[in-house]
């Protein structure tokens, strides 16, 4: 009987410690499992922001985690891109985002020596590039300045008294012409914007102007390049002659640079995109009818002769604000052959600019 309650005993013992080895291998795999999980958690949060990031000047501070982990507002969107308003939390200041969508872009290898030349360009007149982020699944960023004042089509549409002003349409117009003569004239070869127009000149402080956007088309697959073409020819800004984005050349940004340049001088928008019933509303069709009947007074806004520095209420010389219209038709002449090159522009809008300040 004794012998008995011995066996029963070594059973029992034997079994709970089975038990026991056994349950603790148990908790010893789930400690596995569970530490095996979050190092694959953590090795997906480090494959997002595994990618690289080219500072350029203005730009040396940014991080991978900055951009990434900024909180953004979207401000624009089109079918390769999204734009974002975003905060940089580690030093409180607010930059431009511009995600390309990895579908519509080239591959990263290939834009290199652009990305490259973007950020080398500094110039009074051209937004810089400040960084350009490329993720591991094809994803690209490209960090530019935040301009809180907007864009250009915003203040002319906005219609204040400003915009009226001849001396701020001849710092504006000047400006934009300079930038875009940088872009021209200032490199081996020239850059090329490929889609100039107002809604992407942004506004800085006392009416400076800051060309953005240019080469863009430069980082697009075919496809989605001749769909920005696409839009610019819905928005009035295509060159006649121009049919492919990768034709795009000086004198078809010329051709657009004469639509901003009227846009200024008119107060007009460039076509019709809302259904107006009064086709003299918008530079289309008024334009066309001033040029074929000799009557460029007829389109520009008569606001804009009034001196606001004179006391007396007296009015600059018509014969100014006549010229730079001359220049903006030239420009937007159906001919490529016949537009200016943007060295003639600079130097006519300039000369513009001396007799303001003389007068």
């Amino acid at each position: 009987m004794e012998n008995g309650h011995k066996l029963i005993l070594i059973v029992t013992s034997s079994v709970s410690f089975i038990a026991f080895v056994f349950l603790g291998l148990i908790c010893v795999c789930r400690r596995k499992v569970s530490k095996n999980d979050e190092e694959s958690s953590f090795d997906s949060k480090e494959m997002e922001i595994n990618g690289e990031l080219t500072r350029f000047n203005g730009g040396e501070d940014l991080t991978c985690g900055d951009i990434l982990d900024a909180p953004g507002e979207v401000i624009g969107k089109s079918r390769y891109g999204t734009l974002y308003k975003a905060n940089l939390v580690s030093n409180d200041s607010v930059v431009c985002l511009r995600f390309l969508r990895p579908t519509c872009t080239e591959n990263v290898q290939d834009l290199v020596p652009m990305v490259q030349l973007m950020g080398s360009i500094q110039h009074p007149n051209l937004v810089p590039l400040l960084g350009f982020y490329s993720g591991p699944r094809g994803e690209k960023l490209l960090v530019h300045p935040f301009y809180e004042m907007g864009n250009l089509a915003q203040f002319i549409i906005d219609g204040k008294d400003e915009c009226h002003k001849w001396k701020v349409i001849c710092r504006i117009s000047t400006g934009i012409a300079r930038g875009l003569h940088h872009l021209h004239t200032g490199f081996q070869k020239p850059i090329i914007h490929g889609n100039l127009k107002s809604k992407n000149i942004l506004m800085g402080q006392n009416h400076h102007p800051f060309v953005s956007d240019f080469g863009l088309h430069t980082f697009l697959k075919p496809d989605a390049a001749q769909e920005m073409l696409q839009e610019a020819d819905m928005e009035g800004y295509k060159a006649p002659e121009l049919m492919k984005m990768e034709d795009s050349n000086k004198a078809t940004d010329i051709y657009s640079f004469g639509l901003v340049l009227l846009e200024l001088l008119t107060g007009k928008e460039t076509i019709n995109k809302k259904g107006n019933t009064d086709e003299d509303s918008y530079l289309g069709t008024s334009l066309r009818n001033a040029i074929l009947n000799h009557r460029l007074p007829d389109l520009y806004n008569h606001g804009i002769i009034v001196d606001e520095d004179n006391g007396d209420g007296g009015l600059i010389n018509e014969e100014r604000v006549l010229g730079m219209f001359r220049i903006a038709v030239d420009c937007c002449s159906q001919s490529p052959s016949l537009r200016p090159d943007i060295k003639e522009v600079c130097w006519k809008l300039e000369e513009f600019d001396k007799k303001l300040g003389k007068s």
